[in-house]
């Protein structure tokens, strides 16, 4: 289940928008929500752009796009496809009613009233069980859609806090790691290349000499 989420710029951390909790969602989520402040400090434009952090019984899932961090704290439980399908859901909508007045704004919140769809839309992915049970629910048809999130970043809030991990170094480590890669994948074509032509230019070689060999006699 969705508990909370929280919208911030990632140049400087200014909190944009919030959902509005009640007291008790605030007391059960006070420490986490002291652990989001944390990782939006850690967090650049330049950061992992989807990352999943586990904490306890919860899980924080965050989506990077356009220097706005979308951060919701879910059960650990709640499935990161369904996480990341809500908070794709309010990226677009917020870049699509915010986007150009993000850079300029200088009060927190000052987008607050964006918790009205933060609201709906949460309701629509809170309870999976309910809404699998009904073959016509919204949240099925989400279901339908989702995209593949295997290759979505997991840290542990410890290792991620306590260690001292860095969301930029994870990310150039992730772009280091594919660069090598295709290092490797372009070398391994090379030495085929290689192979081939070693394979193959003693029969070329000979076929050439023939065919100069026979335009010389016939000509």
């Amino acid at each position: 289940m969705v508990r909370s989420t929280i919208i911030v710029r990632a140049s400087d951390a200014l909190p944009l928008a919030a959902s509005v909790d009640d007291e008790q969602t605030e007391q059960t989520l006070q420490e986490h929500k002291q652990q989001a402040k944390l990782i939006f400090r850690r967090i650049t434009p330049h950061s992992e752009p989807k990352c999943s952090i586990e904490s306890g019984r919860y899980t924080l899932h965050y989506l990077l796009a356009d220097n706005v961090v979308y951060l919701t704290i879910a059960d650990q439980s709640y499935p990161r496809k369904l996480a990341f399908s809500y908070l794709e859901e309010l990226e677009k909508e917020f870049s699509s009613s915010y986007g150009p007045k993000v850079e300029s704004v200088r009060k927190p919140y000052a987008f607050v009233g964006f918790d009205t769809f933060m609201s709906k839309t949460a309701r629509l992915y809170r309870d999976t069980r309910a809404a699998s049970a009904s073959r016509g629910s919204n949240l099925d048809k989400l279901n339908d859609e989702l995209h593949d999130v295997t290759r979505i970043m997991t840290k542990n809030i410890e290792e991620l806090l306590q260690r001292g991990d860095s969301l930029d170094r994870m990310s150039h480590l992730s772009t280091s790691l594919r660069t090598e890669s295709e290092k490797y994948r372009k070398a391994a074509r090379n030495v085929n290349v290689q192979a081939m032509i070693r394979q193959y230019a003693p029969v070329g070689a000979v076929a050439l000499i023939f065919i100069i060999l026979l335009w010389w006699r016939f000509s």
